[in-house]
This record gives structure tokens, sequence and C-alpha cells, in this order.
């Protein structure tokens, strides 16, 4: 059995914080940048990009207090969709790209969003919403609220990966490898030597110090770009209603409801590898 090829890991310093971005496909090939959701880590992203890395050049960064990218020293300024869309600008400009094509799941989606309306504008030329729009519905946020800064320890990553496949049992199917591939790049190790998510329990700040930060009607309507949003059918956060909206206002998006999902696609399937393969081609 041929074993899978793994991304290159890069480091680049971004609005003065060290970012870490996983690199698929060769350089020179259309860019896309994959950005991931609140509480993950942009290796979410292994199956899609390896599945799109013969076409184009994939950047998956870890957000600023995620994976092995810094922790912010002043997280009520930085943990915010505006700061990110900087860091997202440095980044493209770092890595030489014109233009790029942006696929977002989740938080990854409202920061493309940001983006494309103000520090990318004009630059993103797809632009894909993994269950996330420019409203979200007020009970989901409250359940983010309760859990994320709150991360729970584990004694063992089998423990660790239990606790994945529950809280993430709406994303849909993965297999066996895939859970354990998602808490082996989910984990960090307390100074007491539990395990716990891989992410600063901080960021979860952005929802009390910023209230407002995902309501962005304002700025989707000022986007013109092919746009494809993605709803689980199942979802809490992005609700049928808001999702229809989103194909009559703005860039008139696309929508496809993926059946077996809620919040959010993992895109580790070949139905959905295929509907985003085919929007990026266009």
């Amino acid at each position: 059995m041929m074993a899978q090829p793994a991304p290159s890991s890069h480091y680049l310093r971004c609005c003065d914080r060290e970012i870490h971005y996983a690199e698929w496909g060769s350089r020179g090939r259309p860019p896309v940048i994959m950005w991931h959701g609140l509480a993950r880590t942009g290796r979410d992203f292994d199956d899609l990009a390896e599945a799109l890395a013969d076409r184009y050049h994939i950047i998956c960064p870890d957000t600023l207090g995620r994976g092995f990218s810094q922790w912010s020293p002043d997280p009520d300024n930085e943990y915010c969709l505006a700061f990110y869309a900087r860091i997202a600008r440095e980044l493209v400009d770092l890595l030489g790209f014109d233009s790029v094509r942006w696929v977002g799941t989740s938080m990854g989606g409202a920061t493309g969003t940001v983006a494309a309306a103000t520090t990318l504008q004009g630059r993103i030329s797809h632009l894909v919403l993994n269950d996330n729009g420019p409203a979200l519905a007020d009970a989901a946020i409250e359940r983010i609220k309760a859990y994320a800064g709150n991360p729970p320890q584990f004694a063992t990553m089998r423990e660790f990966e239990q606790f994945l496949r529950t809280v993430y049992k709406p994303y849909g199917w993965q297999s066996d490898a895939q859970w354990r591939r998602m808490a082996e790049t989910s984990a960090r190790r307390m100074p007491n030597g539990k395990i716990t998510p891989h992410y600063d329990p901080a960021m979860v700040r952005q929802f009390f110090v910023h209230p407002d930060d995902y309501a962005l009607w304002d700025f989707y309507d000022m986007l013109t770009m092919p746009t494809l949003v993605m709803r689980g059918i199942d979802s809490d956060l992005l609700l049928q209603e808001t999702a229809e909206e989103m194909t009559r206002r703005g860039p008139c998006a696309e929508l496809a409801v993926i059946p077996g999902c809620g919040h959010a696609p993992a895109l580790n399937v070949p139905e959905q590898i295929d509907l985003i393969r085919d929007f990026l081609q266009r």
C-alpha cells in the first residue's frame, strides 16, 4: 500500500505574528487558500488538499492562536475577523500571489468574506463558504461560547479522540484513520501531562469583545466573485433561510445542501470534494 503524500510545513511572520501553514501541490499552479473553523487547524483540509494538489498550489494556514501558529499577546484586539483578514493579506503578499481561490469552513469562511471585501478586495477569484454565512443562528453561537473557552483535558489520546468523535459528529462520515488523524493534529499536551485541543482558549473572547463580528451582510453584499455556499442539511449554525437569502444577495451564491452533515461538512468524501473541484475549475 502506497503511503499518502504529506504536506510540507512552513512559517511566516504576518502582522508581526508567526503563522504556520501546511502547503500542498507545486508552486506556479493557481493558488488556493483553505482556512479552517474556529477551534480547528489547517490540517482539517488534508483530504481536500491532497485531492486537488495535482492542479493547485494549496496553502492551509493555522489561524492565530490555533495549531502551530503563535498565540496572540493581545487577545481582545487580535482574535477577531478584521485582524485575521489582515493576516490573510500579508500571507498572500508574502507568498507572492496576485489572486487566490478561497475555501473557508465556518470562521474561515467569515474570514474570507471580510478579506474579500477589504484587505483582499479584487484578489479572491472564487469563494467557497462551507457552512458559513453573513448571519449565524443565536443558539449555535451560545453553544460555541459555552464550550470553546473551556477546553477539556484528557489522560489519553484515545479519550481525546472519542471526545472529538462526539463533538464533531456533525462533520459527517469519517474513517477511523481520519478520526485518528484529526486527534493527532488537534492535540497539545499540558504541563500536567494531560491532552487538550490545540488552541488558545482566549480566542473565544471574540464573541464577547466583538459581539457583532459575524454580522456580515454589509461585507457579503459587496462581493461579486463566483461564490459557492455549502450547507450541512442539519446545520444549527447556518440556517436554511439565511443560505437561501445568500443566493439572492451580494454575489448571488450557488447553494449546495450536503446530506448527512450538520456543522460543518468535513470536505473529506468524493461527493464534497468533486463539488469544490468543479466549482474552482470554472
